[in-house]
């Protein structure tokens, strides 16, 4: 896929998430509620997965021996009781490096089109998300092939696989499990999509009044529209670079590694994060970032990129304000004039966006066990 072309692909919001409120435009968005479905959609039914391969796939997700020195598991910075991120401004990244972005939910990562805030790898494709996971040297710097040795030696995996798969542990498989499970991880019991199902006290008076904001006066529907509320598209919020990013050594080091490694001109010399910039190479997409997911709000804060916003309400006001200062801003990003009150209407119908914390039971990870000789070929 040419880089150029990503601009134009739908892409998920995954990952913390932001409310690009655009001021309202010439043609804003009609206030009408019962013509929402068309613009803003429940969620779609769930995909079948295989059931076998998504228990394996769970217990994957919980195991340290996917990482490279076997410390960390997917649900270290994808905890269940962190809405599945966790909950940090930026992310810790893997023992001995700290990464420079905010980590996103995986809770409905199977819907959308591309992940991480850049849009750089397609959602359709969980393996190969989950492999960049694996083998990134700031995730999880595993080599593959000493993955599938260690679950080798865990004789509970070799018959889980070959119940799931018809076959021993492969690399393959052990991805594809892994993408099963996510599969499974949905919002549930939205109180705006019982809404849009009709259930009309499904939302508070204030959050209606909110979503008539969302869709008026605010013009937040100009970028959060569909069933995961958001325009695939790539915006610059105006946000200026974060002072801590380089304040911390090892954030800074993962930072020009980074784009080094994803061929950035100039990396050397960044003092910002340049977004989607690292992906298309147009200086003009400096700054852009996906238009995230609203959905999961209340258990995924704080929001941005980087993490720099801790509560709805200061994501509201900052798009009250105008966005941020940096040149690159979409010049559609104007204050928006919300009275203080009107403000708050509009975080309780974000709040709605969030179902109940969605959790699972963490499962047991099994032992190494010693193999008699000539069982493990």
């Amino acid at each position: 896929m040419k880089a150029g072309a990503l601009k134009s692909i739908v892409l998920i919001g995954s990952l913390c998430q932001i409310v690009p409120a655009f001021a309202q435009l010439s043609d804003p968005e009609p206030d009408q509620t019962a013509a929402a479905p068309a613009r803003l959609a429940p969620l779609p039914a769930a995909p079948e997965v295989d059931v076998r391969q998504a228990e394996l796939g769970r217990r994957l997700f919980f195991d340290a021996r996917l990482s490279g020195d076997a410390t960390i598991s997917c649900a270290t910075c994808h905890d269940p009781d962190s809405g599945w991120a966790d909950g940090l401004p930026m992310s810790d990244g893997y023992p001995g490096s700290r990464y420079f972005r905010n980590t996103p939910t995986v809770v409905n990562a199977s819907l959308g089109k591309l992940v991480y805030w850049d849009g750089r790898l397609p959602a359709a494709d969980l393996p190969t998300v989950v492999r960049d996971h694996i083998s990134e040297a700031h995730f999880f710097q595993a080599d593959g092939r000493l993955v599938i040795e260690r679950l080798r030696q865990v004789p509970a995996y070799e018959r889980e696989f070959r119940e799931a798969f018809g076959g021993e542990p492969t690399y393959g498989r052990i991805l594809n499990a892994v993408s099963a499970f996510l599969k499974t991880l949905r919002s549930r019991d939205v109180p705006f999509d019982r809404f849009l199902n009709g259930q009309t006290d499904a939302i508070s008076e204030p959050a209606q009044r909110g979503l008539k904001l969302f869709r008026g006066k605010a013009a937040c529907i100009t970028c959060h529209h569909g069933p995961m509320l958001s325009d695939g598209d790539f915006h610059s919020l105006g946000l200026a670079a974060n002072p801590d990013l380089f304040a911390d050594p090892l954030r800074h080091i993962t930072f020009r590694r980074f784009f080094r490694t994803l061929g950035v001109p100039g990396y050397e010399r960044l003092r910002r994060d340049p977004g989607l910039l690292c992906v298309s190479k147009d200086r003009a997409d400096m700054g852009k970032m996906r238009t995230p997911t609203l959905r999961e709000l209340v258990s995924t804060a704080p929001y941005m990129h980087d993490g720099r916003l801790k509560t709805l309400a200061d994501v509201v006001a900052f798009y009250n304000a105008g966005g941020g200062p940096d040149g690159t801003k979409d010049a559609r990003l104007q204050p928006l004039q919300l009275t203080d009150q009107e403000q708050a209407d509009l975080v309780a119908f974000l709040e709605s966006l969030s179902g109940p914390p969605l959790t699972i039971k963490r499962p047991e990870i099994p032992d190494y066990e010693l193999r008699p000789l000539g069982e493990n070929k």
